[in-house]
């Protein structure tokens, strides 16, 4: 069996702390970020949504399905799109490629 002195077991506690606060910080930061763009995205839901309900009145299901399913790019494409679009279908489709 190996000796360990205690100037050893410290530098080992050290580590052990050191690597501890590190993994901590890195999954607080990575936390924060995922919630960051989780609220992010469900404030551009909620923003499209409010918006549609406005021009068009009650969302039909398939509508709000495709909202709460989209990816941020998705849903910043459909906002721009509550400007031009005559119908709510026309929302869901890529109207800068008429432009």
């Amino acid at each position: 069996m190996q000796y360990v002195t205690s100037i050893e077991r410290m530098a080992i506690a050290k580590g052990l702390e050191r690597g501890l606060e590190q993994g901590l910080e890195r999954g607080l930061e990575q936390g924060l970020e995922r919630g960051l763009e989780r609220g992010v995205l469900k404030g551009e839901q909620k923003t499209l949504r409010r918006l549609l309900e406005r021009r068009f009145h009650a969302l039909p299901d398939w509508a709000i399905e495709r909202i709460s399913q989209a990816s941020e790019a998705e849903l910043e494409q459909w906002l721009d799109n509550v400007l031009d679009a005559s119908s709510i279908e026309a929302i869901f489709t890529d109207l800068s490629a008429a432009h």
